[in-house]
């Protein structure tokens, strides 16, 4: 079980943490996407804090399995957020969605699974 705990919190480390960065710099695409859900750009920068926080606190919760326990619930409600943002403006692009949702469930799980 441990090494899937580790495995799985890294890997949406990760890939949440990419995202952040993209978020972070200023790049085109969370721009359109911005744009296609209808989010104000300078909600951009805040979203990509928001998921850079949840990658850090994936690898904090390492040390502090609480802290990883909530930032993994967290970044589930950040996903869960997304969808409903797609689904308002009638989206159905939601593969990468999907891809990010699954991976932080699988980390929210494995985290419940192997610390409570």
């Amino acid at each position: 079980m441990f090494a899937a705990y580790v495995t799985v919190t890294i890997l949406a480390s990760v890939f949440t943490g990419i995202a952040a960065v993209t978020y972070l710099i200023g790049h085109d695409y969370p721009k359109a996407q911005a744009d296609m859900k209808r989010i104000p750009r300078s909600w951009v920068p805040w979203l990509g804090m928001v998921l850079a926080a949840g990658s850090l606190g994936l690898l904090t919760g390492f040390a502090v399995p609480l802290l990883g326990t909530l930032a993994a619930a967290g970044l589930v409600l950040y996903f869960v957020g997304a969808l409903i943002a797609h689904l308002r403006v009638g989206s159905r692009q939601l593969v990468g969605w999907a891809v990010f949702f699954s991976t932080v469930v699988a980390a929210l799980a494995v985290n419940l699974g192997y610390h409570w």
